[in-house]
């Protein structure tokens, strides 16, 4: 008997600002694969931002229609001899590829999905919907783990920007100093001080990192630096990066991207959640049913009180 063909009801980039809620076929899973039930999805305001205003940079698989999303928690319902994964488990979804009918770039909005099974993430089922966090955990761990120095510094004060200060906390180091511009976010902040940047003089920090996104605030940065400092643009930047190269000469400039995480940032950031060393309470702000995802998005763009808003998948299946 022919097993019958899956299909998913998922968020679809149709092109830049038209976004519906399409029901899509899926790739049938091959032995390594898990069907996997989603339970909650994430929005991004760095990458899908740009994905949904049609300003993303050329990116491997980038075209239109797309799924986007790569912060989804969900249930394995279906899992293939080879994919090391149990039905049951609760699972970390870090995007997918499985659509007939669209680009998966990321592919997580979507109420299931078909993905190697090596691409999951066990995470405790205690953790329910602050499990899509993990992916921007394991972005502030890999930006962390990376320098010599720990971060002194930390520009904006968005999510990725408060779990970079904690991931700092959590790995042991001192607490970092946070900019932010906009009053509506300074608060939230445990551990570690969060000013507007006109309140700082200091010029000789050893490691900043900066996650606003903004290319132009690069020369600035730069003149904050001690001699032998490092930047490290942790965000996603629409612009070409450039700089004036006599204060970088001065400075002796060292200049990182913290590129995509990697399963180690996953895996140690699950750790630090168990161990109780770092925390995800006080990051998700609002929640929308999947069927209201248009809405959702434009609230997560364009509400500076959004920090994270989440998709809730339940009953999208049936």
């Amino acid at each position: 008997m022919t097993a019958p063909a899956l299909s998913a009801q998922a968020v679809v980039l149709q092109e830049p600002r038209q976004l519906t809620l399409r029901r899509l076929a899926l790739t049938p899973p091959a032995a390594a694969d898990c069907v996997v039930d989603i339970d909650y999805s994430g929005i991004s305001t760095g990458t899908e931002r740009l994905l949904w205003t049609g300003r993303m940079p050329p990116f491997p698989g980038m075209g239109y229609p797309l799924v986007p999303g790569y912060e989804s928690v969900g249930r394995v319902v279906d899992a293939g001899p080879e994919s090391g994964r149990a039905v049951g488990d609760t699972v970390f979804v870090p995007g997918a590829r499985c659509y007939e009918e669209a680009n998966g770039l990321f592919g997580g909005a979507a109420s299931r999905v078909v993905v190697p099974g090596a691409r999951l993430l066990p995470v405790p089922d205690g953790l329910g919907e602050q499990g899509v966090l993990l992916a921007l955990g394991a972005t502030a761990e890999h930006a962390v783990a990376g320098s010599a120095h720990p971060p002194e510094l930390i520009v904006g004060h968005g999510v990725l920007g408060r779990l970079l200060a904690r991931v700092v906390l959590a790995r042991g180091g001192e607490p970092p100093l946070v900019w932010e511009t906009n009053p509506q976010r300074r608060g939230g902040a445990t551990g570690y001080e969060v000013i507007d940047p006109a309140q700082d003089e200091r010029k000789d920090y050893k490691t900043i990192v900066d996650v606003s996104g903004d290319a132009s605030l690069l020369d600035g940065l730069i003149g904050r630096l001690a001699r032998g400092g490092e930047i490290v643009l942790a965000g996603f930047y629409e612009a070409p990066i450039s700089f004036d190269f006599p204060p970088a000469f001065m400075r002796e400039l060292h200049l990182r991207v913290a590129a995509e995480f990697k399963e180690p940032d996953l895996v140690a950031v699950r750790d630090a959640l168990a161990e109780g060393r770092l925390s995800f309470n006080g990051l998700i702000t609002h929640r929308s049913p999947a069927a209201e995802a248009a809405a959702a998005y434009e609230t997560a763009f364009n509400d500076p009180a959004c920090l994270k808003m989440i998709l809730d998948w339940s009953g999208a299946n049936g």
